[in-house]
């Protein structure tokens, strides 16, 4: 069965370094584990005390993964990143410290559950800046402060955005200092403290290590900097974070001399590929391996092969078989390169990462 291999002691080197680049700039920071779609065994090898001592709380998008969060360690402080639906304000109280939230509606049921379960109820209010994800409009943030801060239950800790995952609207210091602008207009109408301004995820934090953010800026939700160790506009490394930290392994189950084009009219496949051949001779041959996961496990669009030939081309999948061409199959002294068993490595994105992780006919494997 093909693997995924997590280095857990570079990822953990990873957050260390965050916690230290953040705390030289005086900056709160959530650790975002979602990615991991709240597994216990992972949760339990990486956020042990050590490595979590410096993090402001651990986020997810997901109920369960936070229950799961609380069942591995119930101090650990938790954090609900997206607009909860107001239908589950029962588990979002019960499992999240604090939510992001955008929908008074969604907020009254929060306070009503906070009383039930005689808690007090955490929240950052979510302002669009421009990215038409979740956020309430700038124009109606002053009526929509007054009416959260008539409810007993609910504290605001602060003030955020979400800027480039949906339309990739780049954050910029114009963009965060709006933020900074709506927390002074706040404190001065209320005279009421907000003293969390969420300013983003990884996609900010070069602006932060260039020294181009606010300085009212004071907190990041952080997840592919830290277990990827790359920014995710551009892929490139931030600061010297590791980035070798996932690596999926896949065995051939097959390998065989095979024509280029396949015999037969040629249509739309089962899973909807057509093949685009019309440029192959239809008498060559090429060696193909067929791999062990398909496209239910993961998309070969965020696999890149580790260390292999440039000769090794992706050919197709299919639900549960991925097939590379590679060639003539020889070394330079004419033996052959691979046989059935060998293993193809490929190091996955954060969008692969998620995908195997979720698929149960993935092993898993944990290593230093």
């Amino acid at each position: 069965m093909a693997e995924l291999l997590i280095h857990t002691d570079k990822i953990k080197q990873n957050i260390k370094s965050l916690s230290a680049f953040f705390a030289e700039r005086n900056v709160y920071w959530s650790l975002i584990t979602k990615v991991f779609s709240g597994d216990k065994e992972f949760l339990s090898n990486l956020l042990t005390d050590d490595v979590i001592e410096d993090i402001q709380s651990i986020g997810d998008s997901r109920l369960t993964s936070l229950k799961n969060l609380k069942e591995v360690n119930p101090e650990i402080r938790t954090i609900y990143i997206k607009p909860p639906a107001a239908t589950y304000a029962e588990e979002v109280v019960k499992y999240a410290d604090i939510s992001l939230n955008s929908s008074m509606e969604t907020i009254l049921e929060l306070n009503k559950e906070a009383i039930k379960q005689d808690k007090i109820h955490h929240i950052i209010i979510m302002i669009d800046l421009g990215e038409l994800r979740e956020g309430i409009n700038r124009t109606d943030i002053m009526d929509f402060y007054e009416q959260v801060f008539e409810l007993s239950n609910i504290s605001v800790l602060g003030i955020g955005s979400n800027l480039g995952c949906m339309y990739g609207i780049a954050p910029t210091y114009d963009k965060l200092l709006q933020l900074a602008l709506y927390k002074e207009l706040i404190a001065e109408k209320f005279n009421r403290s907000v003293y969390m301004i969420s300013g983003g995820s990884s996609i900010t934090l070069s602006l932060l290590r260039d020294g181009v953010t606010p300085p009212e800026i004071n907190h990041f939700r952080i997840g592919e900097a830290a277990f990827f160790g790359t920014e995710p506009l551009g892929g490139s490394q931030f600061l010297d974070l590791n980035t070798d930290t996932f690596e999926f392994c896949a065995h051939i189950i097959e390998l065989e001399e095979k024509k280029m084009i396949p015999e037969g009219e040629i249509s739309e496949a089962s899973i909807g590929n057509i093949a685009d051949l019309d440029e192959i001779n239809r008498n060559e041959t090429t060696y193909k391996a067929i791999l062990d996961f398909g496209l239910l496990d993961v998309n070969h669009e965020d696999l890149v092969l580790k260390g292999e030939s440039e000769e090794i081309k992706f050919v197709g999948m299919t639900s549960d078989m991925t097939v590379l061409d590679i060639g003539d199959n020889l070394n330079e002294d004419g033996t052959p390169r691979y046989q059935v068993g060998d293993i193809i490595h490929f190091t996955p994105n954060y969008m692969a990462v998620a995908r195997l992780l979720n698929s149960k006919f993935i092993d898993r494997k944990f290593t230093s």
